[in-house]
């Protein structure tokens, strides 16, 4: 009886809390957000044009029959509005609809493909983070030093290059003139010195991982150098060094805590959209994933599989900004919710 009690009192306070309420808040301010954005994604995409010419220049042979059938199929026949209404019908109940190449559900071809783009994603930001943070703060420790003067160039470096350039820079030297890895794809090189197929997965993943890697290092290793410098200079930092308390417990305890946050945003954002994945990165090494299937399907106005994958990104963000709010709180106690 007590503990039914003790339970009861514990969810009355959960309820009562201002966290509680903040996030019931957010999750309704989200509606508004996800339904603006998916008007707009709509529109756009019919803003681009008929997605049946497509299909007609690839296919002259396809009748006008055909085509009519197609737009009744599909819907396309419809005014947009009522388009629009039925496909979030759908969207609702789960139901991404029929990608217009091959007729297959959208949700299926998501399922087939997502696995490639996340494992790609998430080994390159967890990468990326561990290693730019220490990195980072070391760099900020050693403002203006010649260490701090080359990691400083290589993050600009980084920040300012584009991605497919260094994938193909890649290429060329350890695919092509040395042959040690594969340069395209996500399995199968038997050309090379590997039979394993756990190998030959690692192998196809060394040369896009460390493109995004790199990428990701450039711009973490900025944000939490620039934040570290400014926090170590800061009066309560100042206070800690005077009363004698060690460099590393400064910096680590009290100085990364309050540095920490922008990159969490950047964290929240790229784990947000990791299955949007790196269309660029995914087309040069012609890796199966979605962010390069998203893209062939925005070039062949496949309405459906567009949209289905926006939403997807869009609730995944919406969701790793509530997660990243939240942690905030926890990280910074300066911050209060009311």
């Amino acid at each position: 009886m007590s503990s039914g009690k003790s339970i009861t009192r514990r969810f009355s306070s959960l309820l009562g809390s201002a966290m509680f309420r903040y996030i019931v808040r957010r999750l309704l301010y989200m509606i508004p957000v996800f339904l603006g954005i998916s008007i707009i994604s709509f529109f756009v995409m019919y803003a681009a044009g008929d997605p049946l010419n497509i299909i007609r220049l690839g296919r002259p042979n396809i009748t006008q029959e055909t085509i009519d059938a197609l737009k009744v199929y599909y819907g396309l026949d419809k005014p947009i509005p009522i388009q629009y209404l039925t496909w979030l019908t759908n969207l609702l109940q789960f139901n991404f609809g029929k990608s217009l190449y091959g007729g297959r559900p959208v949700n299926f071809l998501i399922g087939s493909w997502v696995w490639e783009t996340v494992k790609l994603q998430l080994i390159s930001i967890l990468l990326a983070f561990a290693i730019s943070i220490p990195i980072g703060i070391n760099s900020a420790k050693k403002q203006y030093s010649k260490q701090d003067i080359a990691v400083t160039s290589i993050s600009l470096f980084g920040v300012s290059m584009p991605t497919f350039w260094l994938g193909l820079i890649l290429i060329i030297i350890f695919s092509f003139q040395l042959g040690w890895l594969p340069s395209a794809g996500a399995y199968g090189a038997p050309y090379l010195w590997w039979d394993n197929p756990i190998l030959d997965e690692i192998a196809h993943l060394i040369l896009p991982v460390t493109v995004l890697v790199y990428v990701m290092l450039a711009q973490n290793i900025r944000l939490i150098r620039a934040n570290m410098l400014e926090i170590l200079r800061s009066d309560y930092i100042l206070a800690a060094r005077a009363s004698g308390l060690s460099e590393r417990k400064v910096v680590y305890k009290y100085a990364l805590r309050n540095a920490i946050g922008p990159v969490i945003t950047y964290l929240g954002i790229s784990l947000g959209a990791i299955i949007a994945g790196a269309p660029m990165t995914e087309y040069v090494f012609n890796w199966p994933g979605l962010g390069r299937r998203y893209v062939d399907a925005a070039m062949r106005l496949d309405f459906p599989l567009v949209m289905g994958i926006n939403m997807i990104i869009t609730v995944m963000t919406l969701i790793a900004t509530l997660i990243i709010d939240i942690c905030y709180v926890y990280i910074n106690p300066r911050i209060r919710i009311r």
